[in-house]
Order: structure tokens, then C-alpha cells, then sequence
């Protein structure tokens, strides 16, 4: 078994696919409309499905926000320079919560992003 995919709701498909890839890096890999359902589904990630877990983009047509809840926490990148990545996200346009620097009671060296709709996005230093 592995796991395949992480699925989150976004309120504008085209600003979400624009952060995925235009400022965190990841490529859009295939996005297919279903007008019954009226909905559309993007798959973004660094490399292909078939041997790397990547992230669904769902926009159900007409919904412009999503209330995050308190149960989802994050999605966690591994990068080779904390700093540095912050740096780039934050110079393609995108929101640093939390600034560079060793995890609360750890050493690790960790960040966090936020995508349009509010997830957060946690930088982690390549071990």
C-alpha cells in the first residue's frame, strides 16, 4: 500500500493551481471538470502519480470558502533550506506564517506557508 493523494477544498481553482505550482513549484498534472457533479478536480504534485503522492485540488462550482476546522493540520514539505525556501515563496507572492527557525523544544528547522485558502504549508528541513 501507499498513500496516493491528500484531497483539500479550494474556493478559487485557478488562484490554488497558481500557488501549488507558481510559487511552491509543483507541477499541474491532469484536471478534469464533471459537470454533473459541478465540480473540478486538479492534481498537482512534484512528480508523476505513479510514484509519488500528490494533492487534489477540489472546487465545487460555486463555493467560494471552506471553513478549515480544527481537525486538518498541515501538509509538510521536505526542502533543502528552510530559509532560502521561505525566501522564494515569499518573493513569488506567497504568505510566510510563520518565519524560519528550530521548532518549538526541537532543533529541527521548520517554516510555514499558507495557500489562498489557508492551509498551512510546513517547510522542513531535509535531514
Amino acid at each position: 500500500m501507499r498513500i496516493l493523494h491528500t484531497m483539500i477544498r479550494v474556493g478559487n481553482l485557478e488562484e490554488s493551481i497558481q500557488f501549488y505550482t507558481g510559487v511552491l513549484g509543483m507541477k499541474l498534472l491532469r484536471q478534469k471538470d464533471y459537470p454533473e457533479g459541478e465540480y473540478t478536480l486538479a492534481f498537482v504534485g512534484y512528480g508523476d502519480e505513479a510514484g509519488n503522492t500528490v494533492i487534489e485540488l477540489t472546487y465545487n462550482w460555486g463555493v467560494s470558502h471552506y471553513d478549515l476546522g480544527k481537525g486538518f493540520g498541515h501538509i509538510a514539505l521536505e526542502v533543502d533550506d528552510v530559509y532560502r525556501a521561505a525566501e522564494e515563496i515569499r518573493k513569488r507572492g506567497g504568505k510566510i506564517v510563520r518565519e524560519a527557525g528550530p521548532m518549538n523544544a526541537g532543533a529541527t528547522i521548520i517554516a510555514f506557508a499558507e495557500d489562498p485558502d489557508g492551509y498551512q504549508i510546513e517547510l522542513i528541513g531535509k535531514k
